[in-house]
């Protein structure tokens, strides 16, 4: 189970950045600029960072509470890579303007977590991933009734995917995200796992 504990981005454009504890975060952190494709670590946090080259990203680790603020098309959403098969899958507790979901195959619905999502898979075709240029699926669990905070039962949406064959590999990485497209905003977004 994740529960939401220590990340900010501001957005702008197209851009995506996201990010997972290691542990719990220390002190605030000096303030860091992103705009490159890139994965690593700051501070014991592991942070994902994916461009178009159309936007910039402020990313800053630190014990900040729990906002979404976005200004048109972004997620809050459990956000992961899988390999064989090569899977990218959100589990979006919030989003903008634009439902993420919108042109989806519908599975069904998933209840957990105090609330509903929507489940639904796309297709994606020779577009960026984790292994560069390729053809994969995108899973989708979209929550009914929007939320910034709360706990987030991974496995629950494990075991629905594969009851409805959405089948996932071998974990690559796993981050609460902030994504946003053609938009601008901020999150200030607090994570935990629980034991």
């Amino acid at each position: 189970m994740l529960s939401f504990k220590s990340l900010l981005v501001a957005l702008t454009a197209t851009v995506g950045s996201f990010a997972a504890p290691t542990g719990e975060p220390a002190a605030t952190t000096d303030l860091m600029k992103r705009t490159a494709v890139g994965t690593g670590y700051s501070n014991g946090f592991f942070y994902s960072h994916w461009t178009d080259g159309g936007g910039s990203v402020t990313y800053n680790n630190g014990n900040n509470g729990g906002s979404f603020n976005p200004s048109g098309n972004a997620y809050l959403t459990l956000y992961g890579w899988t390999r064989n098969p090569l899977v990218e899958y959100y589990i979006v507790d919030n989003y903008g303007t634009y439902n993420p979901s919108d042109g989806g195959n519908y599975k069904g619905t998933l209840n957990t977590d105090s609330g509903s999502y929507n489940v639904y898979t796309k297709t994606r075709t020779n577009q960026p991933s984790i292994d560069g240029t390729s053809t994969f699926q995108q899973y989708w669990s979209v929550r009914t009734a929007k939320r910034t905070g709360g706990s987030i039962s991974f496995q629950n949406h494990v075991n629905f995917w594969s009851s409805k064959g959405m089948r996932l590999g071998t974990h690559s990485y796993q981050i609460l995200a902030t994504e946003g497209y053609q938009s601008s905003g901020s999150s200030s977004i607090t994570v935990y796992q629980s034991a």
